[in-house]
């Protein structure tokens, strides 16, 4: 096997497209391990869960290396609305399709593989994958295209909830619930992107019995990161910047985290205005359990309380280096290159060492503060096949 891809969700099948299309890679020597039976499996559930319609990326950020091919598989679609606003922001329901549609055109359908890794060893010239039903898959390259979604962040009060009253209180991204299954009052706790679409969708289905509580009044960013780091303008500062912890603080501060467009701010506000949903900011410091079974969550500070039947958390995700039970044996043992945050330190063509590869999130201090967008993607799978293809 010449390839071996570490993760099918969207850095996984953009890298997959551009070893294809651009790299000349044949499909068939190319395998895609994802615990997941089908390729964005995890992503398809993510956004749906939360009744997204329309991306926050612009139209030329999908899995193809071609920038307008979103642009010509919708005109082949006559969608009659793909895209919307200025920055021409696709639809998701196209942008899944086109995909989909994409990564079965390139052949690599039969590249899929069912499976979680459990272990990477470096056997020779190879590199072998253990998967946790035993089989061991052997491919003189592997990248590694793994995210956070397997990390959901729970604040400290969400942990005690959980822990006495399971059935009160859930991340958005877990797979035991469903907005058809609520009938009470819901809060979600979150003041960012996932969070405002969420709120717009339990609206609707339960129109009057939704809150959304935020810490912080809403933070208005069209995009989570400048557009200057789309280009040269911020990325050329931050690669000749040698210090990684430098490097990690350029990250931190040019991250737009817990942040809206103001479209849907306007949404959320008509929501409002029409009794769909209420919408809260204060701090949650403690929870109690009426009688009844609901829950109070209360700021003391503020004197604030918000009563709920369930809680759902969009917090977002721990911030720590994914995958690291099967990824710390590996470091340890060939000696790999880490920054004090316990990320990859790899060079600019994300060689971590003799053909193994990283690419997203845990590229993230070589590719910059969109690392795990779509565009980091691309940029991601650009420099793995202009590099080593």
């Amino acid at each position: 096997m010449e390839w071996l891809i570490i993760g099918g969700g969207i850095q996984g099948c953009t890298l997959a497209s551009y070893l294809v299309r651009q790299g000349g890679t044949d499909p068939r020597n190319m395998v895609i391990v994802d615990p997941h039976s089908s390729p964005l499996k995890n992503w398809l559930h993510c956004t749906g869960k939360i009744g997204m319609t329309y991306l926050r990326s612009p139209f030329v950020h999908h899995l193809s290396p071609s920038p307008f091919s979103l642009e010509s598989f919708a005109k082949k679609e006559n969608d009659p609305s793909p895209f919307t606003g200025r920055q021409k922001k696709p639809k998701l329901d196209l942008f899944n399709r086109h995909s989909l549609t994409e990564f079965e055109e390139a052949g690599l359908m039969n590249s899929w593989k069912q499976g979680r890794v459990t272990g990477l060893k470096k056997r020779g010239s190879s590199w072998e994958v253990t998967l946790s039903h035993g089989e061991i898959i052997s491919a003189k390259k592997t990248a590694i295209a793994i995210g956070l979604g397997e990390q959901p962040y729970w604040p400290e009060w969400a942990r005690e909830l959980k822990d006495s009253r399971p059935d009160r209180i859930f991340h958005v991204f877990d797979r035991d619930w469903s907005i058809e299954g609520l009938s009470g009052p819901v809060t979600v706790i979150g003041g960012g992107i996932t969070a405002a679409h969420l709120t717009l969708a339990l609206g609707k289905h339960l129109p009057g019995k939704v809150t959304m509580v935020r810490r912080h009044p809403f933070r208005l960013h069209e995009f989570d990161s400048d557009p200057g780091w789309m280009g040269q303008k911020y990325m050329g500062p931050f690669q000749r910047e040698r210090s990684l912890h430098k490097r990690r603080e350029m990250i931190r501060s040019a991250r737009h985290r817990g942040s809206v467009p103001r479209p849907l701010v306007r949404s959320l506000m008509n929501a409002e205005r029409e009794g769909l949903a209420s919408l809260k900011q204060m701090s949650i410091d403690d929870v109690t359990e009426t009688p009844s079974g609901s829950v109070i969550l209360s700021d003391r500070d503020a004197n604030n309380t918000c009563e709920s039947e369930t809680v759902i958390l969009a917090t977002g995700f721990e911030q720590t280096p994914p995958g690291m039970d099967w990824l710390s044996p590996l470091i340890r043992d060939e000696q790999l290159a880490c920054a004090q945050c316990g990320y990859p330190a790899v060079p600019d063509n994300l060689e971590w060492c003799d053909h193994l590869y990283v690419t997203g999130g845990l590229a993230e201090l070589a590719l910059g503060p969109a690392a795990r967008n779509i565009s980091g993607a691309r940029r991601g799978a650009g420099r793995i096949v202009e590099h080593h293809c």
